[in-house]
């Protein structure tokens, strides 16, 4: 199957393989190739094919690639490498392009939300000249060509209907997230009252948690023949943990990372964000450090920016966050002991090293 040397047909033992990583960039064109070129007969969709292959060039790959890497290194941890074949090999790195590509068509709607400037180091699809509000229609493309590849690849698999079910699911977790995102701080509506932990922890749970942790290890979890209620559960009960935590770093990094670094422009504060930098800041502000945040929080010039910087300088919020790191380290420690009694802790602990300590 195209250039990564996976074979698509009779399930065999698999013969050794480059490491994952290469792997999966090798899957991609291949994928592009057979989106964008084979997938018509109608020569009058030329033009929207090549839009297609215009999209997903520029915003699926170019990620760190956490979530479509961990389909395949989460198999590997749940089937024996003498019972995994090339033909498993190869669904999981397609599953796991299915789960960057829910990631882009999610972030470039994201985009025009929020009004962002870039993203992954590059202007935004929707800055890019021409393209505009079109960008919507872009991000529904990318969506529906998950299925496509879903279809073709997993169709004849007994995990099929469960990978559906999931993505689908997922999908719509992310969109609930979003909502209670978008209507806790609506434009120019400036309310910190209803900045509260409890609210943030939904919206990080439901806007990331579930496809950033859960979706890739489910997945494979299916993909592995683990179908058990219980056992998803215990999964769960991990990764979305780890989901509120790598939330929690990126509301950071928004504020106090390195764009060059981060490959992003933070914009939290400009765009009214109910982050764990403001919430936590509210549980310890004087009543003069809260007008001042009241005053500026949600406004789009710099000067108004800084000063809300100021103030999370004076609370000593990087240090704040050094600490909750380092707990919230530890309790997953202690999640992994409790619930992945049945499940490979490698798992979660692969995941773990990926994100903590991470600087974009």
């Amino acid at each position: 199957m195209g250039d990564d040397g996976v074979c698509n047909g009779t399930p065999g033992r698999a013969a050794p393989l480059p490491p994952d990583p290469r792997l999966f960039d090798a899957q991609f064109p291949e994928l592009l190739t057979e989106l964008t070129e084979r997938d018509f007969t109608d020569p009058g969709l030329a033009d929207a094919f090549s839009r297609l292959r215009q999209v997903m060039v520029y915003n699926v790959p170019g990620g760190k690639r956490t979530r479509g890497l961990s389909v395949i290194g989460s198999l590997r941890e749940l089937v024996p490498p003498s019972q995994l074949t090339q033909d498993q090999v190869h669904k999981a790195l397609v599953v796991g392009w299915c789960i960057e590509m829910l990631q882009a068509f999610l972030l470039m709607a994201d985009d025009i939300m929020d009004s962002s400037v870039t993203r992954r180091g590059q202007p935004c699809w929707y800055k890019k000249d021409g393209i505009g509000l079109d960008a919507i229609n872009d991000s529904l493309l990318v969506e529906g060509s998950i299925y496509r590849l879903l279809r073709r690849h997993c169709r004849d698999q007994p995990y099929y209907v469960h990978l559906l079910e999931l993505f689908n699911e997922t999908t719509f977790q992310t969109e609930l997230g979003q909502v209670l995102d978008l209507i806790t701080a609506p434009p120019g509506q400036i309310d910190l009252s209803r900045f509260t932990m409890e609210r943030y922890k939904t919206i990080v749970k439901y806007k990331t948690a579930f496809y950033s942790f859960y979706l890739p290890v489910a997945s494979a979890m299916y993909m592995a023949g683990i179908t058990s209620e219980e056992e998803h559960k215990n999964a769960k009960h991990i990764l979305l943990e780890m989901g509120e935590f790598y939330q929690i770093q990126d509301d950071y990094l928004d504020c106090f990372g390195d764009p060059a670094v981060t490959g992003k422009i933070g914009t939290d504060i400009q765009d009214n964000k109910c982050s764990w930098l403001m919430v936590k800041a509210l549980e310890v502000t004087t009543p003069e450090q809260r007008s001042v945040l009241e005053a500026c929080y949600g406004r789009r010039d710099d000067a108004n920016v800084a000063r809300v910087k100021d103030v999370y300088l004076s609370l000593q919020m990087p240090a704040l966050y050094q600490t909750y790191e380092e707990e919230s380290y530890r309790r997953l420690q202690s999640l992994i002991a409790r619930h992945a009694q049945n499940l490979p802790r490698a798992i979660f602990l692969d995941f773990a090293k990926k994100i903590y300590k991470r600087d974009k």
